[in-house]
């Protein structure tokens, strides 16, 4: 029998109060992770392509970018396909790691907290329009992860996946496991594609125009599904 939804903020917030000590590392941790792994790629990779390997993130954490437009641009500059689904992967769970160790502090981010105050107010709403997510749980937040949906990033993950009452650690592995299949999907099949337009150009680009013209049509039905089903629930 699926939780009983979260529909509020404050339902997330910690239960206790915490330090200032114990705040100045909770909010660390992140940084204590990604920074060393970027200083360790700036030894291996050409300067300019560490710059754009860096400024790729960057567009990762601010929307409307995705991982299925940030990892295709990251392999066509030249960037290892198996280095942009660490990376892009790696992203996800540090957000989610700070979703998780502070809550309270996301909600007072201008911009993210409004949004999060909003994702989780039309919660009953956003599960009516996606009932496979609640059926699933776990699987269901890999699933959502993985697949290029709006806000299926390590935040967006974090938020379904505490909203049906998942423990955050299990959020936290469910982000992992989906945003790992999901990059490394994109990324295998963008070498692929890259490949292809090497060895044969026109063959290349047909295949490759072919695949993102599926992928927008794909895209459009399902927000005009989504746009109908909300209009009926209103």
């Amino acid at each position: 029998m699926p939780r009983p939804l979260i529909t509020s903020a404050f339902e997330l917030m910690p239960k206790r109060h915490i330090g200032i000590p114990e705040r100045i590392f909770r909010i660390s941790i992140p940084f204590l992770l990604g920074v060393p792994y970027l200083l360790i790629l700036l030894f291996f990779l050409p300067y300019e392509l560490w710059l754009a390997h860096g400024g790729l993130l960057i567009a990762y954490i601010l929307p409307p970018a995705g991982k299925e437009s940030v990892i295709p641009i990251g392999i066509a500059l030249g960037l290892p396909w198996w280095l942009m689904t660490i990376s892009i992967s790696l992203m996800d769970i540090l957000a989610a790691i700070f979703m998780a160790l502070n809550f309270d502090i996301a909600l007072k981010i201008p911009v993210v907290g409004r949004w999060i105050r909003k994702f989780i107010t039309n919660g009953k709403e956003f599960f009516g329009l996606r009932p496979w997510l609640g059926r699933f749980s776990f699987v269901g937040v890999v699933m959502f992860v993985m697949f290029p949906l709006q806000g299926s990033g390590g935040i967006g993950g974090t938020l379904v996946g505490r909203m049906m009452g998942l423990s955050p650690g299990k959020v936290i592995l469910a982000i992992t496991i989906g945003s790992i299949l999901g990059c490394a999907a994109i990324a295998l099949g963008t070498e692929y594609i890259k490949h292809l337009i090497l060895a044969d150009p026109v063959l290349g680009l047909a295949i490759a125009a072919f695949v993102i013209g599926i992928l927008g049509l794909l895209y459009l039905m399902y927000r005009k599904r989504m746009q109908a089903r909300g209009s009926l629930s209103r």
